[in-house]
């Protein structure tokens, strides 16, 4: 979950089946990459795409629900130890689902949210660096990412069967409590402190990033050159499929089956926040998503999707979320201003898609865009 103030836990995530396919909805490797599949078969080859060459040989796939999604690692040219480093690689996703998920009591979020207002927390090297890199973030946009939106839990239910939108009321009194600037961290102590009693930390908009760093560090380390990751609107790239950079194709807002351009790439991470990913309507037809904008604590409503493209999960994973909440223009202001080096492309609420200029000389569009929209989109 990103800034998001309902609940999913790993226990929502019981049918893996189904739960790859509502993942795939974010984000999937096209013609030399991810295949977006419903099982997970010890050895499982893409389906391939209209682009794609039907002789590329097929890669070697792994799935497991990890951190109330599912993750997929798929190797191209397996070495002989493949299995024993992907396996590895899983099981360094579960030990930082235990380090740094909300839902957790012995988590080390979990115990920085239980001190909040107290005392400080002493915590682990990972959650040091996922708090470290979510204030870096929040400090670029200026909290349209805020690790502290956690006040917000509980306000919201976006399953459809128990939809449950707050009323102006029930969030005002939290949104005092999501301030970034009163989050401390002190790498000496190795501690974490948050200053007001009630406030809370969140990781769903940037631990999954983290993961994949860590898990591509391990293949990586084992020897495995030619990869594809991918968690829960997340996915990480390094090498080659089939000779060739692995293609990233990106959805169109507003038609799953139509995925409108792609970004090639032999090492990147890609992250993608959409207005489509666990999205309800109530009675009168209005759009209600789960990534929260911390000013007022409702949906974001700028953006209809966002895609970024950096060196690293963690920076990717939360500043799609900040870039979504900001808005193109402010977004792209954003980008140009910091120091990190990330490229995006942004479909507006007006459905007109925006890019950063290295963005828009390496992206392939699969659609024409009309006056700069996308075709077929409706806010």
């Amino acid at each position: 979950m990103r800034q998001s103030a309902s609940r999913v836990d790993a226990a929502a995530v019981h049918d893996e089946s189904g739960a790859v396919l509502r993942a795939c909805a974010a984000i999937t490797l096209l013609a030399f990459g991810f295949g977006c599949q419903s099982n997970s078969e010890t050895i499982e080859p893409v389906s391939p795409n209209p682009e794609s060459n039907d002789s590329s040989p097929p890669l070697l796939s792994r799935t497991r629900p990890l951190m109330s999604t599912v993750f997929r690692i798929q190797v191209d040219a397996p070495p002989d130890n493949a299995e024993n480093v992907i396996r590895q690689a899983f099981q360094e996703i579960e030990r930082l689902e235990t380090v740094l998920s909300e839902w957790r009591d012995d988590s080390d979020i979990s115990k920085v949210n239980a001190a909040a207002g107290k005392k400080s927390v002493k915590v682990g090297e990972d959650t040091l660096r996922v708090v470290d890199a979510g204030l870096d973030v929040s400090m670029w946009s200026r909290g349209a990412f805020d690790l502290s939106w956690a006040a917000l839990w509980g306000l919201y239910d976006f399953r459809p069967d128990s939809i449950k939108i707050p009323t102006t009321d029930q969030i005002k009194p939290r949104l005092k409590l999501i301030d970034y600037k009163s989050i401390r961290v002190s790498k000496k102590y190795k501690t974490v402190f948050l200053k007001k009693r009630g406030m809370a930390i969140g990781t769903g908009g940037i631990a999954k990033g983290y993961a994949l760093d860590r898990a591509g560090a391990i293949l990586r380390g084992g020897g495995i050159e030619n990869y594809m990751i991918f968690g829960g609107g997340q996915v990480q790239v390094h090498g080659e499929r089939d000779g060739r950079p692995w293609r990233v194709g990106i959805q169109h807002p507003r038609d799953p089956s139509t995925y409108f351009a792609a970004l090639e790439s032999t090492g990147a991470s890609f992250s993608t926040s959409g207005d489509y990913e666990h999205a309800v309507f109530d009675g009168s037809g209005k759009r209600w998503h789960h990534i929260i904008d911390t000013k007022t604590g409702r949906p974001a409503d700028k953006s209809l999707s966002v895609t970024i493209m950096t060196a690293e999960g963690i920076y990717a994973d939360a500043l799609s979320t900040a870039a979504f909440v900001l808005g193109p223009e402010k977004a792209l202001g954003m980008l140009s201003r910091i120091a990190y080096p990330a490229e995006a492309v942004i479909v507006g609420s007006d459905c007109k898609v925006y890019m950063t200029p290295k963005a828009k000389q390496k992206l392939r569009m699969s659609v024409e865009l009309v006056g700069g929209r996308l075709p077929n989109c409706k806010p």
